[in-house]
């Protein structure tokens, strides 16, 4: 878990310097970084996708990932309820930055495999590598959203935890295909709260988080079989 503090510590200090950075910054600048931002997350979302995608054992999965996960997610309203419940905290578009910092930190491929590299093999280097990302990255966005963006480690302390925790108590069932399909749907998400950002098409991308739940449902089922 050295490696998760490590991360989470990263990201609540690149908050605060984000933060103080935010407040002599002129709007101009708070709407280019705003643009950076957009554009970082769809390059990141397509290059998970273009990346993972090829390598599917399951093509059609991820279709019905999202469709499964969305209907569950517009269900339950998950974005609603995240936006009143930011909204109590913090004017502005908090919420937005949070939950695309969520995405940004969680998802992505050292923020998976690195707990799972320091569970089974004692392999810190994948987390360290993602803290010093993360780092800078919580730095650019809480320049744009404000200190807020700090809360994104508390859930990856919880999302990377969990994944150390299971890598401990299933090694032999994890694979690198379900790690695969993870990502393709991560992917996709990052790349829906990037256009999300930039204004082109509003998603409600926290309604279509479940999705990242359905692979790995459907590989236990299929483990069972």
């Amino acid at each position: 878990m050295y490696g998760t503090l490590f991360n989470v510590a990263m990201i609540i200090a690149g908050s605060l310097i984000g933060s103080i950075f935010k407040k002599g910054i002129k709007d101009k600048y708070h709407t280019i970084l705003m643009h950076a931002m957009g554009l970082a997350a769809m390059g990141l979302g397509i290059n998970a996708v273009m990346q993972h995608l090829p390598l599917s054992e399951y093509p059609v999965l991820f279709i019905v990932s999202l469709a499964v996960g969305g209907l569950l997610g517009e269900k339950l309203d998950l974005d609603s309820r995240f936006n009143s419940l930011v909204s109590k905290f913090s004017n502005g578009n908090l919420a937005e930055g949070l939950s695309t910092a969520i995405l940004l930190f969680c998802i992505g491929t050292l923020s998976i495999l690195g707990p799972i590299e320091a569970a089974l093999n004692r392999n810190y280097t994948y987390l360290m590598a993602n803290g010093m990302l993360d780092g800078i990255t919580s730095i650019v966005l809480a320049s744009t959203f404000g200190i807020g963006i700090a809360l994104a480690a508390v859930i990856l302390l919880i999302w990377q935890g969990s994944i150390y925790l299971l890598a401990l108590f299933m090694e032999a069932s994890l694979s690198t295909d379900l790690l695969n399909e993870v990502s393709i749907v991560g992917g996709l998400l990052i790349l829906a709260a990037g256009l999300s950002i930039l204004e082109i098409k509003k998603f409600k991308t926290l309604n279509l988080l479940p999705a990242l739940a359905v692979p790995p449902i459907f590989f236990f089922i299929l483990h069972l079989i």
